[in-house]
């Protein structure tokens, strides 16, 4: 599969990155403007500049006309390889590009400020009168771009380098497509994506919040909410026991010592937030569950027979993140992971495997989730464990993925220095890519803890360790539910799933019985009897993406009935009540 980097995408969008600085330097004085960095970046790209005065809105205007001028005289991209001095020379009155020259010449740093692990060659590229330190690439010339196929998007401020202690830059967003058509639906998704905002329809619909008094990044589930995460845990804990897993509750803090010897303080301090004292000792508040989990293995001694252990726990935990990366659900400072940790021998690596990505695609699928993509991570420069095991793991990784029939990149040197592991992503109803699930080796912790079982042999042997979480974390897998339904969930998921309306004051009687019904038959549903008019109360109900609208007045108290309506707005007209409940409790049986 085609990496983004060597798509004709990627080059279109590099190509636009300088397109847009050109336009942008010649707007003003020479020297007066400063250029810094500007990638291609996922749907589009953007370019930092130190300017004299802040850019409007208009500005993008001007700049996007005078692109499409760029574009039309058809200026070749010629690359040029120079040195050090040579480019020092060039670009002499622009501070950030002698920086980033400096950093390439010491070969510490890209033209974009990743770290570097040798020197690299310097090299320019040039369109008509521009000139950028680029390494590329581009595409043949400003032509090959499609004029009504780019657009400016927005003005943001951003650090130097990422680093708030430099300078405040102005950034300028873009995206550059194939197509117009492209572009439109790229723009049509926007859109979408701001509708179904989970931070907005978590408001919209009173699902959960975020309270200053409590702190940032730590979320307060409300009652709608906490329906749904209830039906979501309650139908993965009866899948775990069905597929073999035993659950298991740990604390929420632990000693120092058990981080020390986990590797956590030595490798995560970071990440972690500032100890406690109790009687004299440092407590931690827990930053993953697998130091528990083993600590439950060891509490026996165990023999071949025993394995694999399959130990699984919702399990909180919490750690720190920079208030300017917090967002919503999706990256918070405390939440609750699907954990699991199974304990294997080497024989039963392979199966272990295999049955973890089988049983994460049917959890993921029973929630309507069904376009997957996989990336398998392999030996990283620095590693724990013997490469014969390594070999092992990730073949058995790789073959998972191939039996399953899931499309996947290989991450050459990206596991993590304890495992190669496989991240599976998913795509939602915008096509877009979510990282979910995980299935991690690890052979670093079952060496520091000294885990043990006592083979068919009579000796004692390391079990192999599978760090395993399907849907990653509760809240981000909710803010991802939200976005990818827009908030109206399945009728299995519906916190009400149905709202019973009376027409007017002498039809509430006969809506109690429907309800009273309704609840006999385990359907979650509530009235509406406030003094709003009947249209009225079904737009409210269609705003809260309940399912179901049972309107009823004196031909349905009559009747025994109920008028259907559909929150998509489709009326399904009278039906008696018995013939209602049998649709819905079919439907939420299906978890249609």
């Amino acid at each position: 599969m085609e990496r983004y980097e060597d798509s004709q995408l990627y080059k279109i969008r590099h190509s636009a990155a300088h397109i847009m600085a050109q336009a942008v330097m010649e707007m003003f004085p020479p020297g007066e403007a400063r250029i810094a960095i500007g990638p291609p970046i996922e749907n589009g790209f953007y370019y930092d500049f130190e300017l004299p005065r802040n850019l409007t809105p208009e500005d993008l205007e001007v700049i996007e006309s005078r692109m499409r001028e760029i574009i039309k005289a058809n200026q070749p991209f010629v690359r040029e390889e120079v040195s050090a001095e040579q480019a020092k020379a060039q670009f002499v009155d622009q501070p950030y590009k002698i920086e980033l020259i400096e950093g390439l010449e010491k070969g510490g740093f890209d033209e974009y400020g990743n770290p570097l692990n040798e020197k690299p060659v310097i090299s320019f590229y040039r369109d008509g009168p521009f000139v950028d330190l680029c390494r590329g690439p581009h595409v043949e010339s400003t032509g090959r771009i499609n004029p009504k196929a780019i657009k400016l998007m927005s003005i943001a401020g951003a650090y130097w380098r990422g680093d708030e202690k430099n300078k405040m830059l102005q950034r300028i967003y873009g995206t550059a497509w194939e197509s117009k058509d492209d572009l439109h639906q790229y723009l049509w998704r926007l859109e979408e994506a701001k509708k179904r905002d989970h931070r907005k329809l978590g408001k919209d619909l009173d699902l959960f919040s975020v309270s200053e008094d409590v702190g940032a990044g730590l979320i307060l589930w409300h009652p709608k909410g906490a329906m749904i995460r209830v039906l979501v845990e309650d139908f993965s804990r009866q899948a775990h026991l069905n597929n073999g897993y035993e659950w298991v509750f740990s604390p929420h803090i632990g000693r120092a010592h058990l981080w020390e010897t986990s590797g956590h303080l030595g490798f995560y301090k970071e990440n972690m937030y500032a100890p406690m004292d109790i009687d004299g000792e440092d407590y931690y508040a827990k930053p993953m569950n697998c130091p528990f989990h083993i600590e439950i293995y060891k509490s026996h001694m165990r023999s071949y027979r025993d394995l694999p252990r399959r130990y699984a726990e919702y399990g909180t935990v919490y750690r720190y993140e920079r208030s300017g990366v917090l967002h919503g659900l999706t990256r918070v400072r405390g939440f609750t992971q699907d954990d699991a940790h199974i304990f294997c021998r080497p024989d039963q690596v392979e199966d272990e495997i295999s049955r973890a990505l089988e049983f994460s695609l049917y959890i993921l699928r029973s929630f309507g989730l069904t376009d997957f993509k996989a990336y398998l991570s392999t030996l990283p420069e620095k590693y724990v464990g013997h490469p014969a095991d390594w070999d092992k793991a990730t073949e058995a990784l790789r073959r998972a993925v191939e039996a399953h029939a899931i499309p996947y990149e290989v991450d050459e040197g990206g596991g993590a220095f304890y495992g190669p592991k496989i991240d599976l992503k998913v795509n939602d109803a915008l096509d877009r890519e979510w990282q979910l699930s995980t299935i991690q080796f690890d052979f670093n912790l079952p060496a520091r803890f000294g885990l043990e079982y006592i083979g068919e042999d009579g000796k004692p042997h390391q079990p192999y360790m599978v760090h395993r979480a399907l849907l990653g974390s509760m809240e981000r897998f909710f803010g991802v539910l939200i976005e990818h339904y827009a908030g109206a969930f399945p009728v299995w998921l519906s916190p009400v799933q149905v709202v019973v309306i009376p027409i007017a004051d002498r039809h509430g009687e006969y809506a109690q019985k429907v309800l009273t019904e309704l609840k006999i038959n385990g359907i979650r549903a509530e009235i509406d009897d406030s003094s709003e008019r009947m249209q009225a109360k079904i737009r409210h109900a269609q705003l809260q993406k309940i399912p179901y609208m049972l309107v009823v007045g004196d031909k349905e108290a009559e009747a025994g009935a109920v008028a259907i309506r559909l929150r998509s707005g489709e009326d399904l007209k009278a039906k008696p009540l018995a013939e209602f409940i049998a649709l819905a409790a079919e439907a939420i049986a299906k978890k249609a």
